[in-house]
């Protein structure tokens, strides 16, 4: 397998009228720390810990007034498309999920799967169960949902679904909302994603969301918001929603006034 090397990374500018305790997620995710060649913080001091879906964690305190701070890391990536489920990945009966997985079955704050089911039988009912049944899920959802309408962080499925727009998070809860309304353990991930063998033009860069799946033995990774796989993905937060990964929450009388993120192939060794 070829591999390349990823400059991945982000920075946030906050003005806070008192210190107020933050917790930033940005790093990429525990599964991946054999991947980081590289990585380095400035900006504040901050403590590392994991939380219980294992994303890497920074507890900090941002200081009364202006503050910048940013993370930087090289990463090392397969040099290909990420790899989709086959025929052989079946999609398990209930009955015969690990017991581990059945929480990824249940609704969530933002992703209202009980309220879903009966739209998704009447949508996906008749498709092959499993890969196919996702990637229907998927097509629908790129094809029926218009990107760019904004959102706010209190936004689920049911209103996405009714005004059939949203941003990259939202289309991802809806497509977690579907899966599990049909017996498909999903979980909400966002993180790092390049524009490589991306024509242009290129958006200005952002975090990005999609969604997990179990299939056959493991989880695998669908974008309803492009709909094709890509190169370079960098997970860095999963869980049930969004809710569970913010990228930064405080807890005091915090504003942001800018973020940048950063995700480019490192090329001829710069």
């Amino acid at each position: 397998m070829h591999m390349t090397e990823l400059l991945v990374g982000c920075r946030f500018d906050y003005r806070t009228e008192a210190d107020s305790p933050a917790i930033v997620l940005v790093e990429p995710h525990s599964s991946l720390r054999h991947t980081v060649v590289s990585e380095e913080w400035d900006g504040v001091d901050s403590t590392e810990f994991e939380d219980l879906y294992g994303n890497r964690c920074r507890r900090l305190v941002l200081p009364a007034g202006a503050t910048s701070f940013g993370y930087r890391a090289t990463v090392r990536v397969a040099r290909e498309a990420e790899a989709m489920p086959g025929s052989g990945d079946v999609q398990h009966w209930v009955e015969d999920l690990p017991s581990e997985l059945l929480h990824w079955l249940l609704p969530s704050r933002l992703c209202e799967s009980d309220a879903l089911t009966d739209r998704a039988w009447e949508l996906f009912g008749e498709t092959p169960r499993g890969a196919m049944r996702v990637q229907a899920i998927s097509d629908w959802i790129h094809e029926n949902i218009t990107y760019g309408v904004p959102s706010i962080p209190t936004t689920a499925t049911l209103e996405i679904l009714e005004r059939r727009g949203g941003m990259c998070r939202d289309f991802a809860h809806l497509g977690i909302g579907f899966c599990r309304a049909l017996g498909i353990p999903a979980r909400y991930t966002f993180g790092y994603l390049p524009d490589i063998d991306v024509q242009p033009p290129y958006p200005e860069q952002d975090f990005h969301a999609w969604f997990e799946v179990w299939l056959g033995d493991r989880w695998w990774t669908f974008d309803a918001r492009f709909n094709t796989p890509r190169v370079g993905r960098v997970p860095i937060g999963r869980g049930r929603d969004a809710v569970d990964v913010a990228m930064v929450t405080s807890y005091g009388p915090a504003s942001l006034e800018r973020m940048t993120v950063l995700a480019d192939e490192v090329l001829d060794g710069r």
